[in-house]
């Protein structure tokens, strides 16, 4: 069973405590407090009619009490769900629909079957959740299960506790205060309609799910004996072999059977997707190892399941992110929540089960010591990667894009990187990289297939220098890898470069030119024929030729009234009574271009705090 982290435990037992409240809260606050009143309600009643009662002249005093006995053991609260004939002129004086009592008892038995109805939800989710664990062939048909009841549910719970919310905002202040705020119920109201709007929407809303690939397509006559070689593999394994092969630049092997955007082609069936860098490093014997894992992939049925799923996956979580991010929908997704996070422990545990028995099946079709050499040097190729493009995009002065070189970097620093003790402790925790799955750590696999291998070997390993590798049989390798790291390398210059008109302040004209580039000034038209400016210093008006500087600015808010919009701005500083020192930049004639103002402002506000931070942190 896969140990979960702690720190994911901690998330969940959040969660559940979150999905806990989110059932419960509203609708046992109002059976509570419904019961509440009730009592209240009675005790008035029965008070109120015994004092009737005894005021009765003429009638003896048995019949006062038994009488009064009658009411107190009828009272308003129970009166309403009696079917004794005797009692229907009683029912018809308190019952009538919209009466008070009617409304608490009907509050009261609402909020009791909600109560039921969400401990009968929790258990289905817990249960959907368990049978995910279960049976990987039953994940699919669990998965369709839970998403339909707790988008279905989390939709008719907002309704119903709405509804609750709505009455309890009349009733609570209109109970214990005697008065209460249309404001209030309007607001809520509002909220409540909205959210079950976004809910409603939100379940019909169609998600368009596309996997894509960085690469180019390997045809049969650029690599004959590569397709020959696929073939035979999967010939061995008893099952299909891949459609297509992908070869691209990313640091991982993958297959899929669900369609994959490779430029503006879109492939169905199944694919085989290939590093170039990594088949440089790899000898053919430990490719063909990982070909072995990823054709065991395809032949248990994985990627077929995971084809199936993945577009399910990516339309829930649209939905939990229009839940979380609609307003008072927010209340309820919670249990949206705990239901993916249970299903992710299961595909979790299910992926490292099928990483696993996909290792070893490579071992036996190639060897043990070809699958294990492959995965410490896919790992010591990633880990170096990725730490090289790390500090050059963190580096403070602008890439040029023509000599960038980031494969000349990681295949010129990979073998000092291997001897040094970073090395070591990097590869302890190191997983070879994949798009869909959560891989098991490297050496957790290392031992799966039975290789010892030593701590102190995998630098040798790592670098080792093959004698055959694949890429010499792709006669298109060269070309497709050189298009790749050129487009790969001008889009991470030009990330890097937009990264750096947030970091500089500037400090000189040529960081302030790459500052405007991404920033440059932006100027609204005021009344007449002033202006508003905002710019990297900060906000200037031209009607009072000042400038609020970023730096002198706290909060910022937009304020509208019918003497003129403008900016209210909050300082830092303090005023001379202690309290908070504002400038007011006035906006007149501004209405129509508020919204591009206020995003302009910011934007540009925020790039000034990370920069700042940067500055301060640098």
């Amino acid at each position: 069973m896969t140990a979960v982290p702690s720190s994911f435990r901690t998330a969940l037992a959040k969660v559940f405590v979150y999905a806990l409240l989110a059932l419960f809260l509203v609708p046992a606050g109002t059976y509570f407090f419904s019961g509440y009143a009730q009592r209240d309600q009675d005790a008035g009643f029965v008070a109120g009619i015994s004092q009737r009662i005894d005021a009765e002249k003429g009638m003896p005093a048995a019949e006062k009490q038994a009488r009064k006995d009658y009411y107190r053991l009828n009272p308003p609260s129970t009166i309403c769900g009696s079917t004794d004939p005797e009692a229907q002129d009683y029912r018809a004086a308190l019952c009538e629909r919209y009466s008070d009592v009617w409304q608490f008892n009907m509050a009261r038995k609402v909020s009791f079957w909600t109560l039921v109805a969400s401990a009968l939800l929790l258990v289905s989710v817990l249960g959907l959740g368990a049978l995910a664990f279960a049976d990987r062939t039953l994940q699919y048909s669990s998965f369709v299960t839970g998403w339909r009841l707790t988008t279905w549910a989390s939709a008719a719970a907002l309704v119903v506790q709405g509804a609750m919310a709505v009455w309890l905002s009349f009733w609570v202040t209109a109970f214990f205060f005697h008065k209460y705020s249309p404001k209030l119920i309007i607001v809520v109201g509002l909220a409540v309609a909205a959210g079950v709007f976004v809910a409603v929407a939100g379940i019909f809303k169609r998600v368009h799910s596309e996997s894509r690939a960085v690469g180019e397509l390997v045809s049969e006559e650029d690599a004959p004996l590569l397709w020959k070689r696929i073939r035979h593999m999967a010939e061995r394994l008893k099952t299909e072999p891949p459609q297509h092969i992908v070869a691209g630049i990313d640091a991982n092997f993958f297959v899929t059977e669900a369609p994959l955007a490779v430029g503006d082609k879109l492939l169905t069936g199944r694919t085989l997707f290939v590093s170039l860098p990594l088949l440089r490093i790899l000898d053919q014997s430990e490719a063909d190892a990982v070909f072995g894992h990823e054709l065991a992939h395809l032949r248990g049925g994985d990627t077929k399941s995971s084809a199936l799923l993945g577009p399910k996956l990516v339309q829930y979580d649209h939905y939990r992110h229009a839940m979380r991010t609609g307003g008072l929908t927010a209340i309820v997704s919670p249990v949206l929540d705990l239901y993916r996070m249970i299903f992710e422990i299961a595909l979790a545990r299910d992926s490292r089960e099928r990483e696993f028995k996909a290792d070893r099946i490579a071992a036996k079709l190639i060897t043990p010591a070809a699958i294990a050499q492959s995965l410490v040097k896919i790992a010591a190729y990633a880990q170096y990667r990725h730490k090289i493009e790390d500090e050059l995009f963190g580096r403070n002065e602008r890439h040029d894009q023509a000599t960038l070189g980031i494969a000349s970097f990681v295949a010129q620093g990979l073998a000092p990187y291997a001897a040094s003790d970073d090395f070591l402790a990097a590869m302890k925790t190191a997983n070879v990289p994949h798009p869909y799955d959560s891989h098991p750590a490297m050496p957790e696999r290392l031992r799966n297939v039975g290789m010892a291998v030593k701590e102190q070997d995998w630098g040798s390993i790592a670098v080792r220098v093959p004698a055959a590798t694949w890429v010499q049989q792709i006669l298109t390798a060269d070309a497709i890898e050189q298009r790749l790291w050129s487009d790969y390398e001008q889009q991470f210059a030009q990330d890097h470069e937009r990264s750096l008109a947030y970091r500089y302040e500037p400090a000189n004209d040529a960081e302030r030119a790459v500052v405007l580039k991404y920033f440059p000034p932006v100027v609204f038209q005021l009344k007449g024929d002033d202006t508003v400016e905002i710019s990297i210093d900060g906000i200037r008006t031209s009607a009072d030729e000042t400038t609020v500087f970023w730096d002198a600015v706290k909060a910022l808010e937009y304020k509208e009234s019918s003497f003129g919009n403008a900016l209210i701005v909050t300082h830092p500083d303090k005023g001379a009574l202690g309290t908070a020192k504002t400038t007011k930049i006035k906006l007149g004639g501004l209405a129509k271009q508020k919204d591009e103002f206020n995003a302009a402002v910011g934007h540009y506000w925020q790039r000034h705090q990370i920069m700042r931070a940067h500055q301060q942190g640098g």
